[in-house]
């Protein structure tokens, strides 16, 4: 939990609410500040296929570099990079920021892996969910800190430097927890697992599921790096809300993982994606017809509820319909979440510079990321209506 607050909450998302003191400070335009979100985003892609790729490519090296390792390096490597943006070098921000990308996609994978392949050892595999619950406190923990660093009127670079030596405090003491390979699974404790069920494991049920956990990526990624700004715009000057928004959609991502922990392990994976995406979808919405302090505060909570309950259910899910993959088919999902998340920025930044006013370009790109969930959940439906699970 905890090494994915950092990777995640820290190493990726504290650049959405350290943007907006980035735009004040004047060392970045809105239009960088997308390409700054892009070049993340693309390494976490480029991360993630690199953890699909490196047992195929490199079978002895992934021998040497297991999941505990690489997540190391990738938590040693959040720690320089986020020191790093704090730096008076923006020509250098966009590599720092594409590094970190690639950091924190060795971290959430390596990190999930491990951590839930102990847990089935022991039994325990429902408490898989809570891992989830970093990123949302990393977020939580992120957001009220630039809250009050904008209260206090710090700029940007501070921001930057106090969150590299939080994640030190943070990486410390779960150092020596992280460490060693992960017991495999006998074939009788994975047998209590959902991933068990044979319908819907063709070409066709691995291809519906990597569509639509890309269409997840670009479906939140527009209101998770602009949501500050977004706020900023639409609700009256020296409002202390926008700053609150952000941890707000943390807590909701909390609490979503919390309450995956409770899911019966004989509901369909698929039904729980559909409803998770129609939640997202509706948060969006919200924001669009209701852009107040009580629309945005509701409309946070609601997008961050299934933020990570969708990751821990499309990995379940994953393992149910190609079991042979191992870490293989995860990393692809992954993969395809990058490429829906690299689409989002730049597609804003395109719509600012052909719109009347940032306001207006804000809600193209809105509407665009909820119509992505809605297509994403008419493919769990469809999958459903398919490959429907026999009964347990």
């Amino acid at each position: 939990m905890v090494a994915l607050g950092v990777a995640m909450g820290i190493g990726r998302f504290a650049f959405t609410p350290l943007l907006p003191m980035m735009l004040h400070d004047g060392v970045v335009t809105l239009a960088g500040g997308s390409w700054l979100a892009t070049a993340n985003y693309v390494g976490y892609l480029v991360g993630a296929l690199a953890c699909m790729a490196l047992p195929w490519v490199a079978p002895r090296v992934r021998q040497v570099w297991h999941a505990a390792r690489l997540a190391r390096l990738g938590l040693a490597a959040t720690v320089v990079l986020t020191l790093g943006m704090a730096l008076p070098m923006p020509a250098a921000w966009p590599l720092l920021r594409f590094a970190a990308g690639v950091a924190s996609a060795l971290v959430f994978l390596n990190v999930s892996v491990w951590c839930m392949v102990r847990l089935v050892s022991l039994g325990q595999p429902a408490l898989g969910g809570l891992i989830f619950c970093g990123p949302g406190l990393g977020i939580v923990l992120s957001g009220l800190s630039a809250s009050a660093m904008v209260a206090w009127g710090w700029p940007a670079a501070a921001g930057w430097a106090v969150f590299g030596l939080l994640s030190v405090a943070l990486c410390v003491p779960i150092w020596p927890v992280l460490r060693g390979r992960a017991a495999p699974a006998t074939p009788a404790t994975a047998a209590q697992t959902p991933a068990m069920a044979p319908p819907g494991q063709g070409v066709l049920a691995r291809s519906g599921l990597t569509v639509a956990y890309g269409l997840a990526g670009l479906g939140y990624i527009v209101t998770a790096t602009f949501l500050p700004v977004i706020a900023r715009a639409a609700l009256p000057a020296g409002s202390p809300w926008p700053d609150l928004f952000w941890p707000l959609f943390g807590a909701g991502v909390a609490i979503g993982a919390a309450l995956t922990t409770r899911t019966p392990a004989a509901w369909d994976r698929r039904w729980l994606l559909l409803g998770a995406y129609a939640m997202q979808a509706a948060a969006i919405a919200l924001s669009l017809v209701w852009p107040g302090t009580a629309g945005f505060a509701l409309g946070s909570l609601l997008l961050g509820l299934p933020f990570t309950a969708i990751t821990f259910y499309a990995l379940q899910e994953a393992r149910r319909v190609w079991p042979a993959a191992g870490d293989s088919f995860p990393g692809l999902l992954t993969a395809a979440y990058g490429v829906g998340q690299i689409v989002g920025p730049p597609m804003v930044a395109w719509m600012l510079r052909h719109t009347i006013t940032p306001s207006q370009g804000f809600i193209y790109g809105l509407a665009v990321a909820a119509a992505a969930l809605v297509v994403g959940a008419g493919l769990y439906a469809a999958m459903v209506w398919r490959w429907p699970l026999r009964a347990r």
